[in-house]
């Protein structure tokens, strides 16, 4: 099995963990007067974090791999060697993009389930008409934003699939020829690169405006 498939299959068993046992962190948090608004903001801010950092591992891997096809004498070695550990960090850089957007999701349904509920709670139609406007606002504009982090998410495995087989090849085959026989992969990586860059940073814009509005409306 390749690595890179392990950021689908670890996401699933972090995931199944987590469920578990976020409903009562939730309401130890509550406790202490952190409500899932909150934690919702602080988690849309930390996957944000996440992504930037995935974006510099990655820009790491495709300057090493430039390095690697430009090579014009000196240690293979050595520099394959940074190749590989940029595509380590590139892959767990991954993982915790995958692992912050799933708890972002998890929160962000927890918190609109509550919502739904307190509305059968209200007395005052009227007040009832506005909580439930407001609710179907914050959910259209937290749909927008996880739709945005998927895309960014989903350009992610091409990436580690070309970085991986880049790798994987030169392993078993570090010499001049070897190099030249990737150029090609090496395009298709740029442009794939260039991709996820771009979904990125619109997933990044999109949280800001996400938070900036969480917080306005709070």
């Amino acid at each position: 099995m390749k690595k890179q498939t392990l950021l689908s299959v670890s996401m699933l068993v972090v995931t199944l963990t987590l469920t578990g046992c976020q409903s009562a962190y939730y309401s130890a948090m509550e406790k202490v007067g952190v409500h899932k608004r909150d934690i919702l903001i602080d988690r849309v801010e930390e996957t944000k974090d996440s992504q930037q950092e995935s974006q510099e591992e990655f820009k790491s891997a495709l300057e090493r791999l430039t390095t690697l096809i430009d090579f014009n004498g000196g240690e293979l070695q050595d520099t394959y060697n940074q190749l590989n550990d940029d595509y380590e960090s590139s892959l767990n850089a991954a993982n915790e993009v995958s692992t912050n957007i799933n708890k972002v999701e998890d929160v962000a349904e927890a918190l609109f389930d509550e919502w739904g509920d307190e509305l059968e709670q209200y007395k005052s139609a009227s007040l009832k008409r506005e909580s439930s406007k407001k609710l179907t606002a914050t959910k259209r504009q937290f749909d927008q934003l996880l739709r945005s982090m998927r895309s960014a998410e989903s350009k992610m495995e091409p990436v580690l699939t070309s970085l991986h087989d880049n790798v994987l090849y030169l392993k078993h085959n570090l010499n001049a020829q070897a190099v030249s026989a990737i150029k090609g992969e090496f395009t298709n990586l740029k442009r794939d690169i260039q991709l996820l860059m771009n979904d990125m940073n619109k997933s990044i814009a999109d949280s800001n405006k996400f938070i900036e509005q969480m917080n306005s409306a709070g």
